[in-house]
């Protein structure tokens, strides 16, 4: 039996490059590859980086879907699909939507793929596949080994990518998270990340990211991953919530296992708007000042994110949190508008107050990358996305850049200092590239041919 994994990219702008930042290693892929099994012949393709071979022979096709690739990975079915060849699709935004996944797949796999994927390798050698495969519950996550072998030979960013745990305690209003994985976190063996590490370092691996949807949310597991990592000395990178930089216990560990940095969602400077979103504890214990000295004297660095476009947020919003980034040297920042994914508590407010600006903003082919899929209470969908756009301008001038490298925190040693200026070099040239950014193909010129 052949299988084709493919790994969709977001969308693609004819004789123009893809954006060199959205190329890292796609662990899902290889998590399905390690669970097929070992006599199924598979044929890995990165949509983002190579021509796909519709014409090569295979007898299944495997996509991973997210709500930001789902018109792209249609596409890709619809040509498999001519073609005679079957499509299987998984992922977040299959569980999100099966029902308008399904449209485009032969079959859906909603939730976790674990302990469901060979099912469904046996279902198609015996010829009865079926339309719906549902994970009853959270699987665990013991034994997992993602087949990284499909990665070679192709040009990915030198970071390692590890998932030491999926899903998230917490239910922020607008994250897809808590709805995929009911406000949970599964965690892996220590014994089998640190096998899976030490496999990886023996390809050269020099720097590592942990993709957890949050490393923090089990703060006692966390913490005993941690002092299983100090004697490996590691440097790696995750993402955290804020309630982490009041656990000294914790920093501590973080930074004597190597952790470098990490992602925090600072989200918004408004109170109130923190208290919509269902991320009150952002504030907790003395709010952002005490948090960030706490993280500053401990030597993390930080990739702040931001979301403008609750309603309270206004024209004034973007220069006052620019300058709030700045005045704290973040080592990256982001500065997105608040984005609706279908099933969270935020879209289904959004559409119950007829806010909505599109049926489905993924699938329209009005809509393109960073374009306001909704109508914002104090501000038009233009100033948001020009509000958005001019704070990124703003964090990643050339004089931010430099003030900013110049932060002890920011270059510890050369091999910090050399990537803080080559990460930051890198988003400036690709600000304005995202900007209406297409969604898939945009000289795709077929049919997307439903499922029969």
């Amino acid at each position: 039996m052949r299988l084709t994994i493919i790994h969709p990219c977001i969308g693609r702008r004819p004789g123009q490059p893809y954006i060199g930042t959205w190329q890292m290693e796609p662990l899902p892929a290889a998590v399905i590859a390690g669970l097929t099994p070992k006599d199924v012949e598979v044929k890995f393709y990165d949509d983002r980086m190579e021509t796909i071979p519709f014409d090569e022979p295979t007898d299944l096709v495997a996509l991973s879907v997210e709500t930001y690739t789902a018109k792209r990975c249609y596409q890709i079915a619809s040509e498999y699909r001519r073609r005679g060849v079957p499509v299987i699709m998984g992922g977040f935004h299959a569980t999100l939507c099966p029902e308008e996944v399904a449209d485009y797949a032969e079959a859906v796999v909603i939730g976790e793929a674990e302990g469901l994927w060979p099912e469904v390798i046996d279902d198609f050698r015996h010829g009865k596949l079926a339309k719906i495969y549902r994970q009853p519950e959270r699987p665990s996550l013991t034994g997992l080994k993602p087949d990284r072998t499909i990665f070679r030979g192709k040009r990915y960013l030198s970071i390692g990518l590890v998932e030491a745990g999926r899903g998230c305690h917490f239910k922020c209003d607008f994250c897809a998270v808590q709805t995929v994985f009911n406000k949970t976190q599964n965690r892996r063996p220590i014994d089998d990340i640190i096998a899976e590490l030490e496999s990886m370092r023996r390809e050269k691996k020099k720097f590592f990211f942990f993709v957890d949807d949050n490393i923090t949310s089990n703060m006692r597991q966390a913490k005993e991953f941690f002092q299983a990592l100090i004697p490996l000395k590691l440097r790696w990178v995750s993402q955290a919530s804020i309630n982490a930089a009041h656990d000294e216990e914790f920093l501590d560990l973080l930074v004597r296992s190597g952790c470098e940095g990490l992602l925090i969602g600072f989200e918004s400077l408004n109170p109130a708007n923190l208290r919509a979103m269902d991320k009150g504890f952002n504030t907790m214990k003395g709010g952002y000042e005490q948090a960030l000295a706490n993280l500053r004297r401990f030597g993390l660095k930080l990739y702040a994110t931001f979301i403008f476009g609750y309603d309270l947020d206004t024209t004034a919003s973007f220069a006052e949190t620019v300058e709030f980034a700045k005045q704290h040297r973040f080592f990256i920042g982001a500065f997105n508008h608040l984005t609706p994914f279908p099933g969270t508590p935020l879209y289904q407010r959004l559409e119950a107050e007829k806010r909505l600006l599109y049926q489905a903003w993924w699938l329209d082919d009005n809509y393109s990358y960073n374009k306001i899929p909704f109508q914002p209470a104090q501000m038009s969908p233009t100033e948001l996305q020009a509000g958005c756009l001019a704070a990124r301008k703003a964090f990643y001038s050339i004089p931010s850049i430099l003030r900013r490298g110049l932060d002890r925190r920011n270059r510890p040693d050369f091999f910090m200092l050399r990537h803080f200026f080559l990460i930051n070099a890198m988003i400036r040239a690709e600000v304005s590239q995202r900007d209406h950014f297409p969604l898939g193909d945009a000289g795709w010129r077929g049919e997307m041919l439903k499922a029969q």
